[in-house]
C-alpha cells in the first residue's frame, strides 16, 4: 500500500511556467519513487491526461488568479477517492484555500510548498489590492499546515508571510527532471515546414530570455540593455498582456535603418523549441525585478544545457542564491541598464569566463537541484507528518543495518563482508562520525544515513529499522559496530533463524565474569532461559520489525531486556544462536568494562524485570537456546 499524495495545484503542463513544470516533474518522479501521486490542477482536461490528473476548467481571471467555481466541489471529491495521507498544496493558488471549508480536507495532514509570496507590488497596484483580500485566508492556511517547503534560504527569510511559521518551515530547493531526453536541433525541420525562430546569421553574441510577458520580469531592462550593443541579439520566448508594449519599446530603440531589429518577441514556445533554444544560445538572462520571481525553474534549464547565466541580483529572492550555488553565472542589480549592458559586454569579450560558468552549472546540476533527490527529502518530510505510515507488505529481501561512529579502519571490512556473504542490501547509520565513516561505507555500496542528532546505538539500529519497515524488508539483521567487528557468523545466523521471529546471536567465548554473573542474575529474576540479553547481533522477520519499529521502541535506552518484554507481548518467538568466534574482532561491552557501569545495568534492568515479569499474570516469552 503506498503512500497516497494528492498535490492540489496551479497548472501542469501544457501550461507553461515554472511552477508548473516543477510539479509535473515532482509528480513522476514520486510515481517512479512508488508513491500513489495524484493532482487537482486549473485548466481544460486533455485527452492524453493519466487518470492520476483532474483538471478543473476556469471561467475567468481576476489579477492574475484563476477563477474556477467547480474547484471547491472537484478538491472535495478528488479527497473521497484518493483517500489521501497528505495534502500537498502548492502557493500561491487561490482555489487552494477552498481546503479550509472542507471537513474531509481538515481530516488530513497538510504540507504546503511555497513557491512564491503575493508580492505587494509596487508596479502592479491591483495585485496589491487583491492580496489585502487574499491574505487572511493565506495566513490560515498556513497556521492549519503541519509543514511549510521554502525553495531556497534567501526567499525564507525575505519572506513577511512566512514569518510567523518559521517554526514548521523547511528549505526544499526544487529540482528538474534531468533525464529528458535531449532536443531536436533547430535545423532539424522538415523539408518546407516554416523556419524555427533563430538568431541572425551574422549575430556574434546570441541572447536568450523566457518568461511571461508580465509585469516582473523586468524585460524592459534587456531591451534597453541590448538596444546598443554590435553584434548582440536577443530573443525572448513567452507571451503575455504587455506583448504590445514591449513590442513598441523595441521599435523605439531600434538604430535608425537598422534591419532586423536587435530584439526579437518570440511569443509561446512548445518545449521542444525551448530546449532547442536554450541549447543555441550563447548566454541566458533572467532580469525579473520583484520577488514574484521566486526562484527561476528555467536557470536549472539553461544549465542542463551549459549556459552561463546571468540574473539580477534581487535582494529576498532566490535566483541569484541558485546562481551562486550552483556557481553558474553572474548578478547585476535590478533595473540597472549600465550594469546588465557592461555585464553582458565582459561575457560577450571573456569566453573563458563564460564558459567556465557554464561548466560549473552543468556539474552542480546533478548534485544540487535534480528531481530525484528533491522528491525523497520530500517524502522524507511526508513520513514525518504522518509517522505510522509504512508498506503494509513485506517482500522476502533482507536488510543488514549497522549501526556506526567512527569506524574508519573497520567499516569498509564489515560492509564488504556482509555483502560477500549473504549478499544482502546495507544500511549504514553513521551516528555523527568525525572520520571517513559513513563515505566510506558509501564507496563500499551502502546506503548512509546521518542523524541530525546524536543517537545512542539502539536509536541508530531503530531508525535502520524503521527504513525498513518503510520500504517493505522482510527481514533485517542488526549489528552494532561497538560490540561487534566480525560478521563471518551472519549465514549461520541466518539459516538458525528460519522458524523464529526474533534470533539473537550468542558468542560464549565473548563473556566476561561481570557479564556471567548479571546472566545468572537475571536469568533467576525473569525466569527468561536464555543466556544472552545484550546483543545487538540479531535477526527480525516481519512482525518483529513492526515491534521494534514502534514508538513504544523508541522509549527504551537499552534494546536488549525492554525489547524482549515488548516481544513477549507480541507473542513472539525468540531464538538464540550459538556461534563461534572466527576471528579475534569482537569488542568488549562498554557496559561489562567496570564493576560500576555492571552494577548500574543490573539494577535498573532488576527494577525493570520485576515491575514487568513479577505482576500477576504475566507470562513470560516463549524461547530456545540453539547451539
Amino acid at each position: 500500500m503506498a503512500l497516497r499524495i494528492l498535490h492540489v495545484g496551479k497548472y501542469l503542463p501544457p501550461y507553461r511556467g515554472g511552477m508548473e513544470v516543477f510539479l509535473d516533474d515532482l509528480l513522476q518522479e514520486q510515481r517512479r519513487q512508488g508513491i500513489d501521486a495524484h493532482a487537482l490542477v486549473h485548466g481544460d482536461p486533455l485527452p492524453e491526461d493519466p487518470p492520476w490528473v483532474e483538471r478543473v476548467p476556469v471561467q475567468f481571471n481576476l489579477s492574475y488568479a484563476p477563477i474556477a467555481l467547480n474547484f471547491r466541489r472537484a478538491l472535495s471529491r478528488a479527497i473521497d477517492r484518493v483517500q489521501p495521507d497528505v495534502l500537498h498544496i502548492h502557493m500561491p493558488n487561490n482555489s487552494a484555500l477552498w481546503a479550509l471549508t472542507l471537513p474531509s480536507a481538515r481530516k488530513v495532514p497538510w504540507v504546503v510548498h511555497w513557491h512564491s509570496d503575493v508580492v505587494v507590488s509596487n508596479i502592479k497596484w491591483s495585485v496589491a489590492l487583491a492580496y489585502l483580500v487574499y491574505r487572511p485566508f493565506e495566513q490560515a492556511l498556513l497556521e492549519r499546515s503541519q509543514q511549510i517547503f521554502a525553495t531556497s534560504p534567501p526567499y525564507l527569510q525575505a519572506s513577511p508571510a512566512l514569518r510567523p511559521w518559521r517554526d514548521k518551515c523547511e528549505v526544499v530547493p526544487l529540482g528538474i527532471n534531468l533525464k529528458a531526453p535531449a532536443p531536436a536541433p533547430l535545423s532539424n525541420a522538415p523539408p518546407g515546414a516554416p523556419a524555427s525562430p533563430s538568431w541572425q546569421p551574422d549575430t556574434q553574441f546570441k541572447l536568450l530570455s523566457i518568461g511571461r510577458l508580465t509585469y516582473y520580469k523586468g524585460f524592459e531592462t534587456l531591451i534597453h540593455a541590448v538596444s546598443e550593443l554590435p553584434g548582440v541579439e536577443l530573443l525572448i520566448a513567452g507571451d503575455g498582456e504587455l506583448r504590445d508594449e514591449l513590442q513598441a519599446l523595441i521599435e523605439r530603440h531600434r538604430p535608425q535603418g537598422q534591419q532586423p531589429a536587435r530584439v526579437h518577441l518570440l511569443g509561446a514556445v512548445d518545449e521542444t523549441l525551448k530546449h532547442a533554444l536554450l541549447e543555441g544560445c550563447d548566454l541566458f538572462c533572467l532580469a525579473s525585478r520583484e520577488r514574484t520571481e521566486a526562484f527561476g525553474i528555467v536557470l536549472l534549464e539553461a544549465m542542463q544545457h551549459s549556459r552561463a547565466c546571468l540574473v539580477t541580483d534581487l535582494p529576498g529572492s532566490g535566483m541569484p542564491w541558485v546562481v551562486t550555488q550552483a556557481r553558474g553565472g553572474m548578478h547585476v542589480p535590478f533595473e540597472d541598464v549600465a550594469a546588465w549592458r557592461s555585464s553582458i559586454a565582459r561575457l560577450h569579450h571573456d569566453v573563458e569566463l563564460r564558459h567556465k560558468f557554464a561548466r560549473n552549472g552543468a556539474a552542480s546540476l546533478r548534485q544540487l537541484f535534480s528531481i530525484e533527490p528533491c522528491a525523497r527529502t520530500i517524502t522524507r518530510h511526508y513520513r514525518g507528518v504522518v509517522p505510522n505510515i509504512y508498506n503494509a507488505d513485506a517482500r522476502n529481501e533482507i536488510l543488514v543495518v549497522i549501526s556506526a561512529r567512527n569506524n574508519e579502519r573497520d567499516i569498509a571490512r564489515i560492509v564488504n563482508s556482509v555483502r560477500r556473504s549473504v549478499g544482502a542490501k546495507v544500511l549504514v547509520v553513521d551516528s555523527r562520525s568525525t572520520d571517513a565513516t559513513g563515505h566510506i561505507a558509501q564507496q563500499c555500496g551502502a546506503v548512509v544515513l546521518r542523524p541530525l542528532l546524536e543517537m545512542t546505538s539502539w536509536g541508530n539500529l531503530q531508525t535502520g529499522l524503521r527504513y525498513a519497515r518503510s520500504r517493505g524488508f522482510g527481514c533485517v539483521v542488526t549489528i552494532d559496530t561497538d560490540n561487534l567487528y566480525d560478521v563471518e557468523e551472519l549465514p549461520e545466523l541466518l539459516a538458525s533463524s528460519k522458524n523464529s521471529d526474533v534470533a539473537l546471536g550468542y558468542f560464549p567465548e565473548k563473556n566476561s565474569f561481570l557479564r556471567t554473573v548479571a546472566w545468572i542474575w537475571l536469568r533467576w529474576l525473569t525466569g527468561v532461559n536464555l543466556r544472552e540479553f545484550i546483543t545487538s547481533f540479531r535477526v527480525y522477520n516481519w512482525q518483529a520489525i513492526k515491534i521494534a519499529a514502534s514508538v513504544e521502541a523508541t522509549l527504551l535506552d537499552y534494546q536488549d531486556l525492554g525489547m524482549l518484554m515488548l516481544m513477549q507481548r507480541g507473542g513472539l518467538h525468540i531464538a538464540e544462536v550459538g556461534l563461534t568466534l572466527r576471528t579475534s574482532n569482537l569488542a568488549r561491552s562498554k557496559i561489562f568494562k567496570s564493576w560500576i557501569n555492571a552494577v548500574r545495568y543490573m539494577v535498573f534492568s532488576s527494577l525493570l524485570a520485576i515491575a514487568h515479569f513479577r505482576k500477576s499474570g504475566k507470562t513470560r516469552p516463549r524461547s530456545e537456546i540453539s547451539s
